[in-house]
């Protein structure tokens, strides 16, 4: 059965569809960097008597004084300050640090956050499962928790990038898993940046926060 949703978890470089560059016109990018540029104009006599480059950028930007350096570069990367839903909160993150680390054989990472209560995915099983998808820095370049539905896929039969279904195959339904994926077990192709999500680089490293929520057909067995 194919995936209920869009994703980029697929290691192919069509998922770079979705970050082709903005050129409308009438686009809500297209034109706030025309606003942008007009302000740009009207500050430039204020910027010359400034002391610093970074106090000059943050007037230009119309933030002067109330903007962190982490909102600052999202903004200069095109990207909006980072206010979206996450499996691990700052009181979780917190904990993890205190979580061993799990390396595979495969050189694959991972920390559990919640170990499930239920049976783990034999390969070629269909799975539900909600992910966070980041980069290291943290910034998430893709969510089933923003589409609001789990991802269903078949784990182990290569419809997701390798470390994801490494990871998931020794899951238990319930539980919840940080990865640390190596580039290798990534995305070959990488993925394009788009308004809202960073660029991937071919073969670099990626986090995925994965929680299962259930097994169809295998859950209702066990029970």
């Amino acid at each position: 059965m194919a995936a209920s949703s869009p994703s980029l978890l697929l290691p192919l470089s069509s998922a770079s569809r979705n970050g082709l560059a903005i050129k409308n016109p009438n686009s809500s990018r297209y034109i706030a960097t025309r606003v942008i540029a007009s302000e740009t104009r009207d500050k430039s006599c204020k910027i010359n008597s400034l002391s610093s480059r970074r106090e000059a950028m943050l007037l230009v930007l119309g933030v002067s004084g109330g903007l962190s350096m982490s909102s600052l570069a999202a903004y200069a990367a095109g990207l909006p300050p980072e206010d979206k839903p996450r499996l691990c909160e700052a009181e979780c993150e917190k904990e993890l640090e205190n979580v061993p680390m799990v390396t595979t054989e495969s050189g694959l990472q991972y920390k559990d956050i919640k170990v499930g209560t239920g049976p783990s995915p034999p390969v070629g099983f269909q799975v539900a499962a909600n992910y966070v998808a980041m980069v290291p820095s943290g910034q998430i370049f893709d969510s089933s928790l923003e589409k609001g539905l789990p991802y269903l896929f078949r784990v182990g039969s290569g419809q997701v990038i390798k470390g994801l279904d490494e990871g998931i195959l020794s899951m238990k339904a319930g539980g919840k898993r940080r990865l640390y994926i190596p580039g290798p077990l990534a995305f070959p192709k990488g993925l394009t940046s788009a308004p809202g999500r960073p660029r991937v680089a071919p073969n670099s490293p990626v986090v995925f926060d994965v929680s299962l929520e259930f097994i169809p057909g295998l859950d209702s067995e066990e029970e």
